[in-house]
Parts: C-alpha cells; sequence; structure tokens
C-alpha cells in the first residue's frame, strides 16, 4: 500500500496490517482495528511495555487483548504488537485515529482549524480541523505517547475475573480494579515507555545542540518530539540566557568605572567609621555603582519574569496547550492503600485515609527535613571556625600559601553543601513516596516544596549570615565568588565532560548492536538506557543561579557574566544529555512551567528586601549617613521606606506589564466564548 500514514483514507479490509516489522519468529501482526477509519497501510510504534522475564503467553495474550478492546468494555482501543515474537517479553503499543481523536478533546487540546487558528478541538467537528485526517500532522509524537498511557492507566476491568498465567493470589482482578496498576504491583509489568523515533532524534539533534550556532533553539521541534515540559524548560533557559545579557554588561560597566582598590576598600571605611573617624572625601569611592547595580537587580527580576510569562502564554497558544481541560486524575502508580470504592468516581482503587498522610507528613517529613536544615546549621558553623583559623594563619605568617588558603574554607563548605543537597533530594523523595499522595501533582507539589525549602537554607544561609549577622561583605563577596566558581567547574564537567565520555565509550556496544538489524535492537537498545531522571535538578540550578543574581550581585557584579558563560554552554550540554543518554521520558501537555514560575517570583520579591539591607549595611551608605548626621534609627527608618518604595514600584511594574499579550488574550476569550456557545446548542 502506498498511503499516507494513519489517514482516513486508507480503508482497505486488512486490518492490524503495519509496516512495523521486527525479527519475525511467527506470523506476527498488529492487533486488528475495530474501525474502519483506522485502517493504515502504516502503524507507528509509540510507546513500549516490557514485562517480567518468561511471563507466560497467555498472559501476554490477555493482556494485548485487552489493551485492543473498546473503551466500553474496560479496553483502552489501542493497538498492540507481540515484539519479536509471541514468547517474547516486550508488547509496542499504537493507538488508532478514532482513540486519539477522543483523547485529543478530553485533554482540551487546542488545534489549527480551517481558518488557521487555534481552537479546542472537538471530535463532532473534525470537518473544521483538516489536519486531522493525518495522525502525522495532526497530533505531536509527544502528544500521541501521552495518550497511549493515559489509555493505558483507564483501563478498569468490568467484572470480578482471574488473569491467565498467574497464580491464584496475584491472578485476582476485582471488578472496576485498574488492570495496568494491578500489573505493575504483581510484577507483569517491569516498566512502559515512549519509543524513540531514531531518524528524527537525529535530525532534531543536528539542528539543537551539533550547529555552530550558539544562540537560538528548535522550539517547535522539540516540543513536537519531547513535549511541553522539556519545551517549556528550554524555552525558558534560552529566554533567560539572552536576559543575562543587559546585568552582564551593566556588570562589566561598574567595575570599571569603580576606582582601583574600591573592592579591597570597604574594610579600611568600615574601620574607620566604627572608629568615628571621617577619611578625606576624595579618598572615598563613590556610593553609586552598588546602589545602581541593586536598584537594577530589582528592577530586571520583575520585568524578567513578567515578560516571561507573555513569552509563556504566548508559547502555550502556539502549541495548543493554554486551554486544558481539568479532571480527575488518576492515582499514580505508586500510591498504595486498601481496595475500595472511590465516593467520587465509584471506582475500585485503592484508598488512604488522609489523617494518616498528615500523621506522616508531621511526624516523619516535618522532623527529618528539621534535621537537615540542622546539618546545614552544622556546616556554616565549621566553616565560620575554619575561616578564623586561616585568616589567623594568614596574619602571623603573611605567604603565598596562606593566601591560597584563605579560599580553602569557603571551597570545602560548597562541597559539603553540595554533597548533602545530592543526600537531601534522595531523602525528600523517598519522604514524599512514604507519604502516598493519590495524585501525581500533589506528589510532585510536596516532594519540590520540600526541596525548594532546603535548597534555599543550604545555599543562601550562609549567604545572609554574613550580611546581615556578620555584617561583613567583603568576605560576602569572597563567597559569592567562590560559589560561582566552583559550582561553574563542577557543573561543567557534570553537564558537558562526564556526558561526552558516557555516550562516547560506555553506549558504543548498544550502536554497534544496531547495526545488525536497526528496528529490533533499537528495542533492546532502548530498554537498556538509564530514565530520564527529569528536570528537577535543572530548575533547582537555574533557581539558585537566579538567586545568586537577584540578591547579591550588587556585591559581585560580575554574578550576570559568569552565569552567561556558564548557561551558554549549559543549553548544549542539556540537550545532548536528554537527546543522547537518557530514555525518551512522557510529557503529558503543559501550559507554562507550573510550580518552578511561582518560586522564581517569590525570589525576586524577596531580591528587593536584600538588596536594600545590603546598601544599608554597605561601610560607604554608613560613611555617607555618619557625614550627613544621620542617626541609625533614622537610617533604619529611610531603609523601610525605600524597601516599601521598591516593592510599590515592583508590584506596579508587574500590573501595568499584562501576564499575556493582547492579542493572547483575545483568542483565549474566543475559544471560551465558542465552547460555551457548542455545549448550549448541545444542551438544546
Amino acid at each position: 500500500m502506498d498511503k499516507d500514514p494513519q489517514t482516513s483514507s486508507c480503508r482497505e479490509p486488512v486490518a492490524g496490517a503495519g509496516a512495523f516489522t521486527v525479527k519475525e519468529a511467527g506470523p506476527v501482526s498488529w492487533t486488528p482495528s475495530r474501525c474502519s477509519c483506522c485502517v493504515s497501510g502504516y502503524v507507528e510504534p509509540l510507546v513500549l511495555i516490557q514485562l517480567a522475564e518468561q511471563v507466560d503467553p497467555a498472559t501476554k495474550q490477555w493482556i494485548m487483548k485487552v489493551m485492543a478492546a473498546p473503551e466500553s468494555l474496560g479496553g483502552a482501543g489501542l493497538l498492540a504488537h507481540p515484539g519479536e515474537d509471541v514468547d517474547g517479553d516486550v508488547i509496542v503499543v499504537s493507538a488508532p485515529r478514532c482513540t486519539l481523536l477522543r483523547a485529543t478533546e478530553e485533554l482540551g487540546l487546542c488545534k489549527l482549524d480551517k481558518d488557521g487558528n487555534m481552537s479546542a478541538f472537538s471530535n463532532q467537528d473534525t470537518e473544521n480541523f483538516p489536519s486531522s485526517e493525518n495522525m502525522q500532522e495532526f497530533l505531536t509524537l509527544a502528544e500521541k505517547q501521552f495518550i497511549v498511557k493515559h489509555q493505558l492507566e483507564t483501563m478498569r476491568a468490568k467484572k470480578d475475573q482471574r488473569i491467565p498465567g498467574l497464580t491464584q493470589a496475584k491472578g485476582v482482578l476485582r471488578s472496576r480494579q485498574g488492570i495496568l496498576q494491578k500489573l505493575e504491583r504483581a510484577g507483569v509489568i517491569r516498566q512502559v515507555f515512549p519509543l524513540h523515533d531514531q531518524k528524527r532524534l537525529t535530525a532534531l539533534g543536528k539542528e539543537w545542540y551539533s550547529k555552530k550556532s550558539l544562540w537560538g533553539q528548535p522550539l517547535d521541534s522539540i516540543q513536537d518530539y519531547f513535549g511541553g515540559p522539556v519545551a517549556f524548560y528550554f524555552s525558558f533557559l534560552d529566554f533567560y540566557t539572552w536576559a543575562l545579557v543587559p546585568p552582564a554588561v551593566l556588570g562589566v560597566l561598574l567595575l570599571m568605572l569603580l576606582p582601583p582598590g574600591a573592592a579591597s576598600g570597604d574594610q579600611e571605611i568600615q574601620k574607620m567609621v566604627v572608629a568615628g573617624g571621617v577619611p578625606d572625601e576624595e579618598d572615598s569611592p563613590s556610593v553609586s555603582a552598588h546602589m545602581v547595580q541593586a536598584v537594577f537587580s530589582m528592577l530586571w527580576s520583575t520585568i524578567f519574569m513578567e515578560l516571561w510569562k507573555r513569552r509563556s502564554s504566548s508559547l502555550s497558544y502556539h502549541w495548543g496547550t493554554f486551554n486544558l481541560t481539568e479532571r480527575f486524575a488518576e492515582p499514580r502508580p505508586g500510591f498504595r492503600g486498601e481496595l475500595g470504592v472511590n465516593p467520587i468516581t465509584g471506582r475500585l482503587e485503592p484508598l488512604f485515609p488522609e489523617w494518616k498522610r498528615q500523621l506522616r507528613m508531621g511526624l516523619g517529613s516535618v522532623p527529618v527535613v528539621g534535621l537537615f536544615l540542622g546539618l546545614v546549621v552544622l556546616g556554616m558553623v565549621g566553616f565560620y571556625h575554619g575561616e578564623a583559623m586561616v585568616k589567623n594563619l594568614h596574619q602571623s605568617s603573611g605567604t603565598l600559601l596562606t593566601t591560597v588558603l584563605l579560599y580553602l574554607p569557603s571551597m570545602l563548605h560548597i562541597l559539603y553543601t553540595n554533597m548533602l543537597s545530592t543526600l537531601y533530594q534522595r531523602v525528600a523523595l523517598s519522604l514524599t513516596e512514604w507519604e502516598n499522595h493519590r495524585e501525581e501533582s500533589s506528589f510532585q507539589n510536596h516532594h519540590t516544596t520540600k526541596v525548594l525549602v532546603f535548597t534555599f537554607f543550604n545555599c543562601f544561609a550562609v549567604l545572609f549570615h554574613i550580611a546581615f549577622f556578620k555584617q561583613d561583605l567583603p568576605l560576602l563577596r569572597k563567597r559569592l565568588s567562590s560559589l560561582l566558581i566552583v559550582n561553574q567547574l563542577v557543573n561543567q564537567c557534570s553537564e558537558v565532560m562526564i556526558p561526552f565520555i558516557v555516550d562516547r565509550f560506555y553506549n558504543s556496544q548498544d550502536r554497534d548492536l544496531m547495526e545488525d538489524d536497526p528496528e529490533a535492537d533499537s528495542l533492546r537498545a532502548q530498554i537498556s538506557v538509564p530514565a530520564f531522571p527529569g528536570l528537577f535538578s535543572e530548575y533547582i540550578e537555574l533557581l539558585v543561579q537566579f538567586g545568586y543574581l537577584s540578591l547579591f550581585s550588587c556585591i559581585y557584579p560580575l554574578t550576570a557574566l559568569l552565569l552567561l558563560i556558564n548557561n551558554i554552554t549549559e543549553i548544549r550540554g542539556d540537550a545532548y544529555k536528554i537527546c543522547r543518554l537518557f530514555r525518551k521520558p512522557f510529557s503529558p501537555p503543559v501550559s507554562n512551567m507550573g510550580v518552578w514560575q511561582a518560586a522564581f517570583e517569590v525570589l525576586g520579591f524577596v531580591s528587593v528586601i536584600s538588596n536594600c539591607w545590603l546598601l544599608l549595611l554597605s561601610p560607604r551608605v554608613k560613611l555617607f549617613s555618619l557625614e550627613a548626621g544621620i542617626s541609625g534609627i533614622h537610617l533604619l527608618i529611610l531603609a523601610i521606606l525605600v524597601e516599601h518604595v521598591l516593592i510599590l514600584v515592583k508590584m506596579i511594574l508587574a500590573f501595568m506589564i499584562p501576564d499575556e499579550p493582547d492579542w493572547v488574550r483575545i483568542k483565549r476569550e474566543q475559544i471560551e466564548f465558542n465552547s460555551m456557545q457548542a455545549l448550549s446548542q448541545q444542551k438544546n
């Protein structure tokens, strides 16, 4: 057959025929399609299910039969292929056109209509969406693979029955019980993951991380292949990197304008202010440079986040995800409890009392988080003790070696905090699993909150203590520069060098294997590749960067420049890792960055308070107040007033810059109006 892939124009009665072939060990083929409009000369393999070793063939046949059954009978309405042979431990899954169209409407995805505008897709009005005839154009690869995952999770038994090939203890399936969850708990299904399209992946890599240009990313291609969460992360990283150019230029200019020795002159001025003396005016550097940097950082963080929200809303419209529906979520795979009837859905599923979850959080999670915060304080005390020892040693000898040793406590403490952060992230994940949250969104929110609280305390506690309690700005400058330099060296090694070595040497055997029989060996090669760890650590890294820049850049003007250099290579390194080193992740449709956007906004708000108090504690500001005869109380009141004024300016700026462009707002309201009209016509 020479037909377009998965189109309704192909109506041959040979249901289940497909162009996907592997090593034949018998008459294997796709399960037949139950709808004539879904029959195609090509079936696109989307998802792979790995079963337990030596699974009973009867069990595998039963699973494929349930997958192919319509949803009204408790199935998933999908297409299944037994892989290399009927006795193997893999099942390849695809989706027919009708299933994809129904799920597109359920998810609330918007697609281009016949007028070229984005409209909420309706399965009853397919004529308004010309591209719906061709699934290769209508849906992205990531959307189709997520729909398959969604369909698998909705499979539910219609009556009590026994799964063939399993023991009596494991094989009992009760009415309305989730089939996929039951098979995973019974150990029949080991893992479910989306398949890579090697040709498209290679083309994307050449366009993404292999090109010579340092700027620009194929965001549409990334969204099409990897889905919204990955595309939003890289679009934010790209937007953030471009936004670093103005503060980087300003930092370099301010550093050039500062008089020689101005940085080290803080200590001398501080000593004279404490002693009650006033230095000569010609020897006193100006305070304007740090003031400009502090005010600019506060305004920059506000404008940056507001412009990003506008950019985010434009992307969500362009990708058809700004009108997603809210539906009752299925239990996450890791959710445990006693089987019972959910009072909301009437389905049989694991139930876990809310009071038990709250008890675990209060008596388990909170004390453990507090313990790790105590370890942060313990490390901070050790850092101060080491700093005092090295400083005394340097004052007594004053050699080149002791000058180098002045940075040793900071570097050792940075390594300590990094190791503690790595350990805590594993503990936080285990704690959140133990809390047993039903929905994936609730699980992610609680996990993110735990890590954010610790990360903020772990990364910024020492800096805040140096600035506001010790009031030692030269030490703060040295500490911040050490953090930026050490973290960048560690990140560049882990982001670029290690992935290159792993891909160059460790994965070479997989490439040789795929040269023998690309289609069959590709399945086995993807099973052996580690799962994608997610974007959690990447967002944490960007959040810490943003904190250094917005909170303390007035102390170290080169902060933005160092971050800009780091992020240029960060984009290519992250792209290389996700394309070459990990298994393809499932990506649900999303309209923004979610909880991470709120975290960046909160940090931008805290930056106003931080920069105001840093200016208040600056020796040059103290000198200015001493010369002007302003008392400490009046200076404190003045700083509070300035802080409130800047917060007000920040709020006014956020109000003046709409979160979405006017054209996006109009399009969104048009879609909402058309949806209400369609619903009203259906009721009539």
